[in-house]
């Protein structure tokens, strides 16, 4: 299996490039988007946990098993959070008292 070396300096590019994501996460925060808020929070997750896998994982630099295994996490992950909303979201909510 052939090792691929990357400079130090794409290493901390990307960690600030996380640490600037956590940043504007929590900046965010304090501004009123209503339901946009978290919207905009998964967005940033999302943008992060993607350079955490493409990078600091070495999933850019992988064989072609490797990103099908990874693109069928992700498309696992969406099978099991659809089931979860659609349960979620059929129930009938009572109010008690």
């Amino acid at each position: 299996m052939a090792s691929h070396i990357l400079p130090k300096r794409v290493y901390y590019t990307i960690f600030a490039i996380l640490l600037f994501c956590t940043y504007l996460t929590v900046q965010i925060a304090f501004i009123d988007l209503g339901a946009w808020n978290t919207v905009a929070a998964l967005t940033i997750a999302v943008f992060k946990a993607a350079l955490v896998v493409l990078f600091f994982m070495h999933v850019k630099y992988s064989t072609k098993l490797t990103w099908a295994v990874v693109l069928g996490s992700i498309f696992w992950l969406g099978i099991l959070l659809a089931l979860t909303m659609t349960d979620y979201l059929t129930r009938g909510w009572r109010t008690y008292g």
